[in-house]
């Protein structure tokens, strides 16, 4: 792993006697809806951080696209972040908000889990099916995504896993329409009960180059509510998975550590075992918000149709009025002008093509491998 030692060592070499992931003031940090001291608390947090899945770069998997590429470094960082946001989601809905991870842990319900995000083709969210699937977002195998790309993608990989029971709805043009939420989810309007799990993806563009400040206290608010499962984003050239904040800074975790290829399974073995500690970070970064580049999208689990309204109220009653200028719109119907202008865009096109199939699509673009770290000045900015 190319970066792992930083956490635990010193630039000198030595060790550090301890990393400096959350600030030590009696402050309140907030981790995807939940509140933490962060003096009192700092180890409960750890734990919650831990828990995520932590997807990064790896290396040593089955070639992938034209090039044959078998290793994702210095192009897959956003593709990392869109695993995050959506192993979180699934997380969330098969083991709830108050599940944590250990080591020693066994459970067949997150093992289902991580497998899905495992470098192989047979995973249902691996690396090798987001990038091959990108080939139909018009994003070649080896080229970097966006935030807005990476929801489409993932929009669509859904539909081919019955078990993770999820819904993905993109709000396009910066408006939550609900009507076309309403319709995804529910296939009877009479009944609640037929809701479909949601992951509300809502992608944004908050500056020119920069975060406006007028909308930090918006996006520290989407923190704090029940059901945020994060934002997908970055800094300039660098993807990152934020997944909460404290006073003025914004926690992350940074998909840009090279690790190993290799499947988790049932943990039969040892090796099983030490692989499965590579999909946990027990540290958070923190960068300050103003930091972030301004391309993002806010992501939300809405485990039922109670939980989407609840969810909703609040984005239009906390969220929104918070800045001076809003996030985005929230509405029930789209205007037959914004329908026109879809349709004629191609923005609510999908793709019927059958996940096996997919598992052989060919990206017919040439891909550069970067191996510098560095290199992600083409990082994809949504306007």
């Amino acid at each position: 792993m190319d970066n792992v030692f930083v956490t635990y060592l010193g630039t000198d070499g030595g060790l550090c006697a301890e990393p400096d992931d959350i600030p030590k003031v009696n402050t309140t940090v907030w981790v995807l809806g939940k509140s933490y001291n962060a003096i009192q608390e700092i180890e409960l947090i750890r734990r919650d951080i831990q828990s995520k899945l932590w997807c990064t770069y790896r290396r040593g998997f089955v070639p992938l696209g034209e090039c044959q590429l078998t290793t994702d470094k210095g192009w897959g960082c956003m593709l990392r972040c869109g695993q995050m946001v959506l192993a979180q989601a699934l997380i969330d809905l098969h083991l709830g908000r108050d599940w944590f991870w250990t080591p020693e842990c066994f459970d067949a319900t997150y093992l289902k889990i991580v497998n899905r995000f495992e470098d192989s083709r047979k995973s249902f969210f691996s690396i090798h099916q987001i990038a091959l699937m990108g080939d139909s977002e018009d994003k070649k195998v080896g080229q970097w995504f966006g935030p807005n790309t990476v929801a489409q993608v993932m929009k669509k990989l859904v539909r081919y896993d019955d078990w993770c029971s999820i819904v993905v709805h993109v709000a396009l043009d910066n408006v939550v329409v609900t009507d076309e939420i309403y319709s995804l989810c529910l296939e009877s309007e009479t009944n609640d009960d037929t809701w479909k799990p949601l992951l509300l993806i809502i992608p944004l563009r908050l500056g020119l180059n920069t975060i406006n400040p007028i909308y930090v206290p918006a996006l520290k608010k989407c923190f704090e509510l029940v059901g945020s499962v994060g934002m997908i984003g970055g800094r300039p050239n660098q993807a990152l998975y934020f997944i909460g904040y404290v006073d003025d800074e914004v926690l992350f975790l940074d998909p840009h550590t090279t690790q190993r290829s290799g499947s988790v399974g049932n943990k039969s073995s040892i090796d099983e075992s030490d692989l499965d500690e590579t999909y946990h970070q027990k540290y958070a970064g923190r960068i300050d918000f103003q930091a972030m580049d301004p391309s993002l999208a806010l992501c939300f689990l809405c485990k039922s149709r109670i939980s989407f309204e609840i969810i909703i109220d609040k984005l239009k009653t906390e969220v929104i009025p918070s800045s001076s200028q809003p996030l985005f719109e929230i509405t029930k119907a789209r205007s037959p002008e914004w329908k026109s202008a879809a349709v004629a865009s191609g923005m609510n096109c999908t793709n019927q093509e059958g996940f096996e199939d997919l598992n052989h699509l060919r990206a017919t673009g040439a891909a550069t491998n970067k191996e510098d770290e560095g290199s992600d000045e083409d990082f994809e900015i949504i306007s």
